[in-house]
């Protein structure tokens, strides 16, 4: 896994969430099948709360989903990951899809690289940079990369199909107190304990703006691997013109 060509995408589409969602879906199933080689999208989103499979099976989930747009984030469903977790303006997201035949067997691997990334990433900014789970941080893992062990800045989940694996989550650039404003109501609705507190962002450690922190995840990037800019698929952005209309935003 090191070493290789990764094409990078970076076309986003912070209006239609539903559709940005489903062109990582797409993606990875396109990666599944062979139609595509390796890449990682990294791109701005819109506010979106987004519920893991966990949550979507709570009792409350309907409470949830509606306390999230009441705050002004549409609520999806994850394609990764555990816990709600949330995506706004002054996020970065990632969308790692990778084409392997047995992706049960490199689970931790995939965890541990995509961490190596932002932790040289963040550091080579300023930051005090440590992968691992901080006490009482929104959507726990062990794999989550905090500030000097005190604040959660970038979450990460894996999802796992037939001849593929997805890998993807939300560094925290800045506004902190957009993630806690929503994640407040629908934690509670969802009976799940957290700290606010232990929710941090790039830009209260160092200054740092989207762009800043997306050129050095790019450059923490390229010096693991060969990195090539492209542009998504026809074919992959019209599975997901279809995901979306066929898997409606609840709520």
């Amino acid at each position: 896994m090191t070493g290789h060509l990764i094409h990078l995408l970076r076309q986003g589409f912070p209006d239609r969430p539903a559709f940005d969602s489903a062109v990582s879906r797409a993606l990875l199933e396109a990666a599944a099948a062979g139609a595509v080689s390796e890449s990682l999208r990294l791109f701005v989103p819109g506010r979106v709360l987004a519920f893991g499979a966990r949550d979507t099976a709570h009792p409350a989930y309907p409470e949830a989903a509606a306390a999230a747009r009441q705050e002004g984030f549409t609520p999806m469903e994850r394609l990764a990951g555990g816990r709600a977790t949330v995506f706004h303006e002054h996020t970065l997201a990632f969308a790692w899809a990778i084409p392997d035949p047995e992706p049960r067997r490199s689970i931790r691997a995939r965890f541990e690289q995509l961490a190596a990334v932002v932790v040289a990433a963040l550091a080579g900014l300023g930051v005090d940079a440590r992968v691992g789970e901080v006490p009482g941080e929104y959507c726990p893992g062990e794999h989550s990369v905090n500030a000097g062990g005190r604040r959660k800045l970038m979450g990460v989940g894996q999802r796992l199909v037939a001849g593929a694996a997805h890998v993807g989550g939300v560094v925290v650039v800045d506004r902190a107190d957009l993630v806690n404003r929503v994640l407040l109501p629908v934690y509670r609705c969802l009976g799940y304990e957290w700290d606010p507190a232990a929710t941090g962002s790039v830009a209260a450690e160092v200054p740092a703006t989207v762009d800043t922190v997306a050129e050095a995840l790019v450059a923490a990037l390229a010096a693991r691997h060969e990195v090539v800019a492209a542009s998504l698929p026809p074919a992959v952005l019209d599975r997901a013109a279809a995901l979306a209309a066929a898997r409606p935003a609840p709520g």
